[in-house]
């Protein structure tokens, strides 16, 4: 029987206009990374239909037990370029066939979709974001709550049948959770603070 495999895609349109920008950090991470044999596969997409057409295909029939994104975020959104990926991509649609052959992938409940991205999963659109990614998949989602850089702070994930656990306003800088307005960035006494260096969700979070 085929290993399930751990794949990572990230945004390589994050350029800035600058020799380097976010994609190169990003590239150079999924390389370390697959050094340390955290991942099976690696792709830079410039779309949301890009992405999930390689995450769908790549190394197949292999199942999938890792997804890790690498990108923007807003709260409950998660951005290649100007694409959002949010609750509503779960509905019939553009990316909604492509995502269903995702789904079909992923290995069972245990499977983890991760969002290492600035705030997907705060406020009150990234508790909503959580409830749907989880109930679509049946698998574990997990995603931050505050801006991120090498602190990535407000990690926690939910599993399927689960309710967010963590505040509605955590990471809020400006706004409410129904409107939130700034984010807070990550610092090393946040709640729930890795780094990007750390390949796991820890057990609890």
């Amino acid at each position: 029987m085929v290993a399930p495999l751990r794949l990572m895609i990230f945004d390589r349109t994050c350029l800035d206009g600058r020799p380097v920008g976010l994609s190169h950090v990003w590239r150079l991470g999924a390389h370390l990374y697959r050094a340390l044999d955290r991942l099976d596969g690696v792709y830079g997409a410039a779309s949301w239909p890009e992405a999930l057409a390689w995450l769908a295909t790549f190394g197949s029939p292999a199942l999938l037990s890792e997804i890790q994104f690498w990108g923007h975020g807003k709260w409950g959104q998660a951005r290649i370029g100007q694409q959002v990926l949010d609750a509503g991509s779960l509905e019939p649609g553009a990316c909604e066939p492509l995502l269903c052959a995702v789904r079909n992938r992923l290995t069972s409940r245990a499977a983890l979709w991760w969002f290492r991205t600035c705030e997907t999963l705060g406020a009150a659109a990234g508790h909503a974001f959580a409830r749907a990614w989880t109930a679509f998949f049946d698998c574990r989602v997990a995603g931050h709550t505050f801006i991120i850089g090498f602190h990535q702070s407000g990690l926690h994930s939910l599993s399927p049948g689960e309710e967010p656990t963590w505040p509605l306003d955590e990471g809020i800088r400006e706004g409410t959770p129904e409107a939130p307005v700034e984010a807070r960035w990550s610092r090393p006494w946040a709640p729930n603070t890795i780094t990007c260096l750390h390949g796991r969700v820890p057990e609890g979070y």
